[in-house]
């Protein structure tokens, strides 16, 4: 008879390989290679127990919303021995990414234990994050959050402001920005994200083309458990992936 672990871990295995087949045919339908899209499994719905089978079955970029609610599961995850330096996994370890509004207080307990933050949307946030960053002798790989919907209940900057934005960042050394973040409205269905993904591609285009930046940036942070699909069409290169890959506690 199958433990619940066991129970637990076809589960998994199950929603994996759906996301897999999902993900090859929006690939398909768009002339995307696989090889190119992320996976993060957004673990702020689940606990300590089911975040180490995630990892052990090979999903080694988590992410989460809050610090308060990752904190038991990065300590029992990855604790001291983590090395900051590391922008990809060795076998076994979580790279782990901070997908939520991040507040200027929290700086100090995020940086140096979360690699990403997807979050960056204001210059007061980004002067905190390299404070701590040049504390800790890091750069800080980041996704600007863009408001691209419009919606008074989303934080992130309004489209018109991004370029300013960016051309601020280029003086901060310990912040290295990769690429954009935005949401889809909550109840936009279908076709109605489409407008909202690409919008932030092109945002991206139009960034890299106003060469603000010391570098251009590819990244492109969009795409959930609803609507994932048209934003792999869109460009996708992170998925951020709660209870279609994860599930839910």
């Amino acid at each position: 008879m199958a433990s619940e672990g066991d129970s637990n871990a076809v589960t998994l295995e199950q929603r994996m390989e759906e996301v897999e087949r999902r993900l090859a045919d929006a690939c398909a339908r768009s002339g995307r290679n696989r090889s190119d899209i992320g996976l993060i499994a957004v673990t702020k719905y689940v606990g300590i127990e089911q975040t180490q089978n995630v990892l052990r079955h090979g999903l080694t970029h988590m992410g989460e919303n809050r610090w308060q609610d990752a904190a038991d599961k990065w300590n029992a995850i990855t604790g001291s021995g983590w090395d900051r330096s590391l922008e990809q996994a060795p076998a076994g370890q979580a790279v782990w990414h901070f997908i939520g509004s991040l507040q200027t207080n929290k700086v100090k307990d995020v940086i140096g234990k979360f690699t990403y933050i997807h979050s960056l949307d204001r210059l007061s946030l980004a002067q905190a994050i390299e404070r701590r960053a040049e504390q800790l002798g890091l750069v800080v790989p980041c996704f600007l959050q863009v408001n691209v919907s419009g919606e008074a209940s989303k934080h992130g900057l309004a489209p018109e402001a991004l370029v300013p934005f960016a051309a601020e960042l280029s003086a901060l050394r310990h912040i290295k920005p990769v690429g954009l973040m935005t949401m889809a409205p909550i109840d936009a269905e279908g076709e109605q994200t489409r407008p909202v993904f690409r919008g932030l591609r092109e945002l991206r285009d139009e960034l890299n083309g106003k060469a603000v930046l010391p570098e251009p940036v590819a990244g492109l942070s969009m795409g959930m458990s609803g609507d994932f699909e048209i934003a792999v069409e869109e460009g996708a290169t992170w998925l951020r992936l709660g209870t279609v890959l994860v599930g839910k506690s």
